[in-house]
């Protein structure tokens, strides 16, 4: 399917947000940030009085100025607007559509769709529209969600910590709740509804089986009762084990009666306190969870027994295709296909199989995963991470847009044109029931993600589960108007700095296909050299397999036969270096540091330019943003100008200490010219971080 490339228009001045000098601002507001005077709001009418209708209405006086021309906000089936006759019968359930008609005789702006919550994102669409630039008068929008589920998962504990957060603690007060609740969650339902994000996964994946006790249950009741007027349904990862830790069973075989007995009262327990529960998400048998597995059942076994348990109720099963074990030594990477792939059309139809972009682990850059386009007979759920594990954790700025659209839009190679957006939207395969996951980055700071360059990635998660064809660079454009404002030269310079950004980190971190190579753990800075750790899998030497010849994970027919988890034309260019793209060149090749490369230099010193090219981008991020100091406010300004100054320092750490060792192991000269690192391997060995924020021990 062929990305809509179109970007955003002329961006002048708009009825929400004219260019503006400095203003106070702490990043709260994130990219709503525009609010009508109140004695100076549009006119809105609203034709009925449910709360999410109320809501659309509110939405619009609130971002609008009087100068708006009246607007109406109603569902399809309001007799007036039923007289227009207008094209509702492809909006689905969630679709809107906005224009000028004459309804009862005057001429308004109608936002509409089948159902309310149809009608709150056309309120939503109408405001990003006139706040990049979009004119009243022509306003004609029109458009449907792509994209059943578009979840976030919180990685957040009972105990407030947030594993992989780097913005402060949970957002959830536990300890409070049910009893108190914190306007910030009528706020955090409001952004992500802005965006199209229709449901949320409260609690961990490596899950506590006490988030499935009443105390709970009910705090996830109250947290339901808030988020349901914004058209989100909450969604509980689940313990595998949970029957035995709390229903005292001996086992949690998904095959005995008494466990599945158990897991029906559980969902119906549930459903008790919050009628619209979405149902469960699931990480079973990875990394030291427990799972169907354990007792020799399938992971379709285990998934169709919850499945079964909540599919009276119209609940969905999100079961994990994270998996690997050290029982599998020969490729990480290949676990996941191996296990689910003879699994496919054995899994319930309220059952949608969560595969990570790709396959190892959330890394800067990875080949798609290759069951998308493999399990044709099973919906697949794509999971991205929104919060920044290996790409430089909250101060860095890393726009993940690209990152999310390279993925999407890759071809699988199953069938002609086919791409993994394909897959995920149920287009391919015609699944009525499709989805997208991203691992949330929002915590407990002022600012939601702990700068407000990464409220950008939560935004763009949000557009593109929306609508995978949309570009990343339309996204970044229109995130930055609504963000800061309509001046042109703060749109272009903080676009064209968030669009090389992740491929900065990508350059600094581990180019050319090399990945994993971040210290152990806390997955803070580098760790090239670590290869003491108990599991093969877990030291980054098994990743990059340098030595003196040569670098990189040879995964070809001579190899681990990765490549042979591909399709068609996809696995024949893997299969050759001369036909795999550089960008991803070491993840399935072991080559030669002489190998002749594109840009005429060998691969070593064309690893080394690498490098030198992420941390000199970073430089020019730094002096781009400094000459809008004049333009952003201060607050805003200052923070990220001092994330910038760390994100410096530290590519040239990553930099220096990963070509101290290459240099070690392959025994080469730096290229003339090329700068020294400041330190010897040795002093970049001894560097610990064990108060590393995200880490969970």
């Amino acid at each position: 399917m062929p990305r809509f490339r179109t970007l955003i228009g002329a961006l002048s001045v708009s009825l929400v947000m004219a260019a503006q000098p400095a203003w106070a601002e702490d990043g709260y507001a994130l990219w709503l940030r525009s609010i009508a005077k109140v004695d100076r709001q549009a006119v809105v009418t609203a034709l009925g009085d449910s709360a999410t209708l109320t809501l659309a209405a509110s939405e619009l006086r609130r971002a609008l100025p009087m100068e708006t021309p009246p607007i109406v906000v109603a569902t399809a089936s309001a007799p007036s607007v039923r007289a227009l006759t207008l094209p509702f019968s492809t909006l689905g359930d969630e679709g809107y559509l906005v224009r000028n008609v004459t309804l009862n005789g005057k001429r308004v702006i109608l936002v509409a769709g089948n159902s309310d919550r149809g009608v709150l994102y056309g309120a939503f669409a109408l405001i990003r529209h006139l706040a990049t630039g979009g004119q009243a008068a022509a306003v004609n929008l029109r458009s449907a969600p792509k994209v059943k589920l578009r979840v976030l998962n919180h990685w957040d504990n009972l105990d407030e910590s947030v594993e992989r957060g780097y913005a402060g603690q949970s957002i959830w007060d536990w300890w409070r709740l049910p009893d108190f609740r914190d306007p910030r969650y009528t706020d955090y339902a409001r952004a992500n509804a802005s965006i199209g994000i229709n449901g949320t996964v409260l609690n961990n994946v490596n899950a506590k089986a006490d988030s499935l006790t009443a105390p709970y249950i009910a705090k996830a009741a109250a947290l339901a009762d808030v988020f349901r007027p914004w058209g989100i349904r909450v969604y509980l990862s689940a313990r595998f084990s949970a029957p035995i830790e709390l229903g005292g069973l001996k086992t949690a075989d998904p095959r005995d009666p008494a466990v599945a007995a158990w897991w029906k009262a559980k969902a119906d327990e549930i459903y008790r306190a919050i009628p619209d529960f979405g149902g469960f998400l699931v990480k079973a048998n990875s990394e030291g969870q427990p799972g169907p597995r354990d007792y020799g059942a399938s992971h379709a076994d285990g998934a169709n027994m919850l499945a079964a348990a909540v599919r009276d109720h119209g609940g969905i099963v999100m079961w994990r295709a994270f998996v690997y074990a050290e029982t599998d030594p020969e490729d990480r990477a290949k676990q996941a296909y191996s296990e689910f792939k003879p699994l496919d059309g054995t899994f319930a139809d309220n059952v949608l199989v969560q595969v990570k972009n790709g396959a190892i682990d959330f890394q800067p850059r990875e080949p798609f995963h290759p069951l998308f386009g493999a399990m044709p007979r099973t919906p697949l759920m794509i999971e991205f991470q929104i919060t920044k594990e290996y790409l430089g954790f909250a101060t860095h700025l890393a726009y993940l847009g690209p990152l999310f659209t390279e993925v999407l839009d890759a071809k699988t190679g199953q069938r002609p044109g086919e791409t993994v957006a394909d897959v995920v939207d149920g287009q391919a395969e015609h699944h009525k029931l499709s989805g997208m996951a991203g691992v949330a980055n929002i915590g407990r700071d002022r600012d939601w993600s702990g700068s407000t360059f990464n409220q950008a990635n939560w935004y763009a998660f949000g557009r593109l589960a929306w609508d995978p064809d949309l570009s990343a660079e339309e996204i970044a454009r229109a995130w930055a108007a609504q963000t800061f404002g309509t001046d042109r030269q703060v749109i272009d310079t903080v676009t064209a700095m968030m669009m090389g950004s992740r491929e900065a980190v990508v350059d600094y971190t581990g180019a050319l296909g090399l990945a994993h190579l971040m210290a152990t753990g806390h997955h803070y800075g580098p760790g090239p050299w670590v290869s003491d750790l108990a599991r093969p899998e877990w030291n980054p030497t098994y990743y990059h397999r340098a030595d003196a010849n040569g670098i990189g994970f040879d995964r070809t027919a001579s190899g681990s036969n990765a490549v042979g988890q591909y399709a068609g034309s996809v696995a024949k260019s893997f299969a050759k270096p001369e036909t795999t793209p550089e960008s991803m060149l070491l993840w399935f090749h072991h080559l030669p540091w002489d190998r002749r490369m594109a840009s005429g230099r060998n691969l070593w010193e064309d690893l080394v330019a690498h490098y030198d090219r992420g941390v000199a981008y970073v430089a020019q991020m730094q002096r781009r943003w400094e000459g809008l100091r004049s333009k952003i406010d201060a607050e805003r300004w200052q923070k990220t100008a001092t994330y910038l100054a760390v994100q410096e320092r530290e590519a040239r750490w990553w930099r220096d200490a990963s070509l101290a060792y290459w240099m070690s192991v392959n025994h080469r000269p730096l290229p003339a010219g090329v700068r020294a690192p400041e330190h010897d391997l040795a002093w970049y060995k001894l560097q610990r971080f064990p108060y590393a924020p995200g880490h969970t021990q």
